[in-house]
This record gives C-alpha cells, sequence and structure tokens, in this order.
C-alpha cells in the first residue's frame, strides 16, 4: 500500500488519541512519501503516551507541514528515494518501527543512507524553528547524587565538570538527600507543571510529595525479573536471533512485565522504555539512573530533575547478571562512583541540549561527603572554594 491510499479505517488499531489525530491530519499524511510516512507515524502511533513537550513537538510538524510550498520542498528529497515492493507491502502503518528497521537496512544497502540523512537533518532543524518554544516559567535545575556506600575515596570526582562551574570542598551536609528533595519539591509547589519535575533513584525512593514524578530501580524489580527472564531464556536458546528480541521487547506491553494498569498509563509506558530500549538498564542500577534521566530530559523536558545514583552489581558473565533475582548481588560502591560521576556528567550535557541552557543550573554532590560541583550564569567557572558552605544555602542559590 501506498500513502495516498490511507483512509481512516487503516488507523482503527491506534490509541484513541493517536486515531483521532491521524484522522484530522489524513489529507497530509495522504501526500507524505513512502521513506517518510512511517517514521512520523512512529511518533504518532504512540502519541497517547507522549509527555507534552513531546506533543508540542509533533503537533509543530503538522503545522510545518500544513503549507503546500513547503511539503513539496521538505519532501522532495524524501520522495527520490528509490524504495522497494517488500517495504510497500510492509504493514507500515500499524508496525512503523519494523518498517523503520527494514528502511534504514534497504538505505545502507542501496548507498542512499547519506541523501536519506541529510534531509532528515534538514527537516528536523527546519521543523524545529519554524515555531518557538512555549517560554520557561523558570530556569531549569539538574541534581545529581552520587557515591552513595563509599566510605574512602581516592577518585578524583568532578573532572568533566569542574571547569564549568565550582568545585566546593567544604560542604556542610547533614539531611542532604532530604534537603534536594526538599528544594525540588518546593520548585514543584511554585512552577506546578505536568511531568515538569522528575526524581529518580537507583534504589529504594523516598518519599516526595505530588508534583514530582518518582521512578526508582527498586520499585521495577518486578518487571526487571520478568524481564530478565525472558532476555535469558532468549540467551540460552539455541539459535540467537537479535532482530526477532528486539522486535519482542518492542511489542512488549507493560502488563506484559507486571506494571499495574491502574496506575499512570503515561509513567508505566515509560519506564518499560527504559527498561527495554535501554542497554543494560535491566541489571546495573547506575546505567538505569543514567538512562532514565537521559530519556527524562529528552523526552519530558522536565524544569527539575534529581538523579540519585546508588551501587551497581559488579559486572559478571550476562547469565548470571540476569539471574540477579535468584541471589544476592555483589555491590561495588567504589566501581559505581566512577560510573556515577560520568553519569552526572552526561546529565549536565543533556541538560544543556534543551531551551533555556543558557540559563540552567546544576549541582552533583558527593553523597554524605563535603565535596559538590554546582554550575549556574552567577557562580563562577573553573573556581574552587573550600570556604565552608551549607548544601541547603548552595541549593537555595541554584534553586
Amino acid at each position: 500500500m501506498l500513502p495516498n491510499q490511507l483512509t481512516p479505517e487503516h488507523f482503527a488499531a491506534y490509541p484513541p488519541e493517536a486515531r483521532q489525530l491521524a484522522t484530522k491530519q489524513l489529507s497530509l499524511l495522504q501526500r507524505l512519501p513512502l521513506a517518510f510516512l512511517p517514521l512520523l507515524l512512529r511518533e504518532l502511533i504512540v502519541y497517547d503516551w507522549k509527555f507534552p513537550a513531546e506533543r508540542i513537538d509533533l503537533d509543530r510538524q503538522f503545522t510545518y507541514l500544513a503549507h503546500p510550498q513547503i511539503l513539496t520542498t521538505a519532501m522532495a528529497p524524501f520522495a527520490q528515494l528509490r524504495m522497494t515492493r517488500e517495504l510497500e507491502q510492509t504493514d507500515w502503518v500499524n508496525s512503523p518501527a519494523v518498517f523503520s528497521e527494514q528502511l534504514s537496512a534497504h538505505l545502507w544497502a542501496t548507498h542512499q543512507i547519506d541523501t536519506f540523512r541529510n534531509a532528515a537533518v534538514d527537516y528536523v532543524g527546519k521543523a524545529t524553528a519554524s515555531a518557538p518554544d512555549p517560554p520557561l516559567p523558570t530556569h531549569r535545575l539538574g541534581i545529581g547524587i552520587i557515591g552513595q556506600g563509599v566510605a574512602k575515596n581516592d577518585y578524583r570526582l568532578f573532572r568533566k565538570l569542574r571547569p564549568q562551574g565550582t568545585y566546593y570542598t567544604q560542604i556542610k551536609h547533614n539531611g542532604g538527600v532530604q534537603t534536594l528533595l526538599a528544594a525540588a519539591a518546593a520548585r514543584a509547589k511554585t512552577h506546578p507543571v505536568p511531568y515538569g519535575h522528575w526524581y529518580i533513584d537507583g534504589a529504594t525512593s523516598l518519599p516526595v510529595p505530588e508534583g514530582v514524578s518518582r521512578i526508582s530501580y527498586s520499585a521495577l524489580a518486578t518487571p526487571r525479573t520478568a524481564l530478565q527472564s525472558r532476555m535469558l531464556k532468549t540467551y540460552e536458546a539455541s539459535v540467537f536471533d537479535p532482530e526477532a528480541f528486539r522486535t519482542m521487547l518492542a511489542q512488549m506491553k507493560p502488563e506484559d512485565v507486571g506494571l499495574a494498569s491502574g496506575a499512570d498509563g503515561l509513567l508505566n509506558r515509560f519506564q518499560l522504555s527504559l527498561l527495554t530500549e535501554g542497554s543494560g538498564t535491566q541489571v546495573f542500577a547506575t546505567t538505569f539512573v543514567q538512562w532514565a534521566a537521559r530519556e527524562t530530559l529528552r523526552r519530558a523536558q522536565p524544569l527539575t530533575i534529581v538523579a540519585r545514583f546508588t551501587p551497581r552489581q559488579r559486572d559478571k558473565q550476562m547469565n548470571e547478571l540476569l539471574a540477579e533475582s535468584q541471589r544476592k548481588p555483589e555491590l561495588d560502591p567504589q566501581g559505581s562512583l566512577v560510573d556515577a560521576d560520568m553519569g552526572a556528567y552526561y546529565t549536565w550535557l543533556n541538560q544543556q541540549r534543551l531551551p533555556g541552557e543558557d540559563k540552567s543550573a546544576f549541582l552533583v554532590w558527593f553523597e554524605d561527603h563535603d565535596e559538590a560541583l554546582a554550575i549556574a550564569p552567577s557562580l563562577e567557572r573553573g573556581k574552587r572554594s573550600d570556604t565552608p558552605t551549607e548544601l541547603a544555602d548552595l541549593i537555595a542559590r541554584l534553586a
């Protein structure tokens, strides 16, 4: 089937809001080339489970393509790509992710991948620039908490972040974690934005008030165990098909791994994606927190994010890692500190990719220790401070 043959009935299996939007935009979808349309449908089919920031972006694309001249110019490079009959016969309406994988293989095999990539980069840039982002109610604040369980450390912390801000060596931190969470909660109360404030914990999360979205590695123990069991059976099979395995993960639903159906459906879908799309998120707490922070910033674009890294299990053979529920994992606090230090750096980088980066602030603190690093427009870059400083005072300056 080709795009110009689309009818409203083709979207009958889509979730309600996605189906309504597809029907509304049907005349536009019919004019898009096959090399592009399924990629747009890949985003549209999960519209019901998109965060507000993602919906704004998709709606902006439809507005951008609604102009006939822009549509013709933007889609010309995609329309010129050579397709195959097999791709046309794929169920790209209901399985756009599968089509995307097949399209990628086809473009590489036919040496068209550079043309596609250049066209995609140009399209995304122009579509994004076609309408300004909504103004932020306040600046963004990122908080990284690292090093739980490390008594003595000889590793030079914050080496990647020190040139960007002020390094504090005498932080007074009584009740430190609660202090930082209280700052996040206060921002959520002052600026109540749906999915605008997040707390991600590599162990069991501490209580936070409504208005702060919460994810923890420990709370996902049941879904992780279910997923680990499936992964272990796949790895131990006589024939391992990585593409079939990836397709299986992509088609899983929250209820397949024990995520409660009565809870926040959007948050459940997001948590499932962290476990099925991330590499190592099923077995390593530090990897889970880093990936969760990355995806939260990329998708939800929050005003506040607190990422608390905790010790992960030691690296072992894959079958041992996936049998976590059958044994007590051996933890590696010192190695986890190194992981978390780099994870905090990546979290700051991902925050800086969002609008308003010139006004954003970031704090990373060595949990239960005197070291911290703060970045903000009001703080000097590359400076060291040996002055005793209350953690509560520092976060108040940033928040």
